[in-house]
């Protein structure tokens, strides 16, 4: 690893934010994000040695964060979530970006995605990963993360013209 142990943690604190935005796009679920944010500081500090010198550390955080996604779904697909989750009108970007509504109708749409374009969408839109940090993320190729982010992207603009809850 090219920089030291302050420099990492400086870099992971900075990062909480995106990973938080991006455990909730998985989650749907705030309680849960928190915790799957936890587990991948916590993973990513004890194998610090394992990130590669000149490795992007968002991506590192963001694969271990979806892994720990994947870990927690596998131990829990007996419990279902149905309709919004609990807090879903707490917004994680900037308040000014679009009204309450408007935040929470792409909230919803983004919920309503199949979970492979979901994250594609997140990682590549949301959290500004080049198609290679997110088709590596997500372990990939980086035609299949095309492919996913332009169904959901479509699947999206479909939802958000249909109107909330899916009607016309």
């Amino acid at each position: 690893m090219s920089a030291s142990p302050g420099d990492l943690r400086d870099q992971v604190v900075a990062m909480l934010p995106r990973l938080r935005r991006f455990a909730r796009t998985l989650a749907r679920d705030p309680h849960d994000a928190d915790d799957l944010v936890q587990i991948a500081i916590e993973r990513g500090l004890a194998h610090a040695g394992q990130l590669r010198a000149g490795s992007s550390v968002a991506a590192w955080l963001f694969g271990i964060l979806r892994n720990a996604w994947i870990d927690e779904h596998r131990s829990r697909r007996h419990r279902e979530v149905l309709g919004l989750p609990e807090g879903a009108d707490e917004t994680v970007g900037d308040p000014t970006t679009g009204s309450p509504d408007e935040l929470l109708c792409v909230q919803e749409a983004l919920g309503r995605l199949p979970d492979e374009q979901r994250l594609a969408v997140s990682l590549v839109l949301i959290e500004g990963l080049s198609y290679k940090e997110a088709a590596a993320v997500m372990n990939v190729p980086i035609g299949t993360l095309t492919s996913r982010l332009a169904r959901g992207r479509e699947t999206l603009q479909t939802l958000l013209s249909e109107g909330p809850g899916g009607r016309s």
